[in-house]
């Protein structure tokens, strides 16, 4: 009867493992796959604000979004 048991507890220890060896590695590529877009994302922007048709925008006083230089407050 002690044979059983064993076997048993062994077979789900396999089981478990196999499970857990899987989700690992599921979470190692999609953590991969994550990060690759973040840097896609990342050099596309840095791409983007080096062209000389893009303009910065600042933040002014009453909560607009202004280019630099340009001293309208209020409406």
């Amino acid at each position: 009867m002690s044979t059983a048991i064993l076997i048993r507890v062994l077979i789900f220890v396999a089981v478990f493992l196999a499970i857990a060896w899987g989700v690992r590695r599921i979470w190692r590529d999609w953590k991969g796959e994550f990060k690759a877009i973040d840097k896609a994302k990342h050099e596309r922007d840095l791409r983007e604000r080096a062209r000389p048709d893009v303009i910065t925008l600042k933040r002014d006083k009453d909560g607009k979004f202004r280019p630099p230089g340009d001293d309208r407050h209020g409406s």
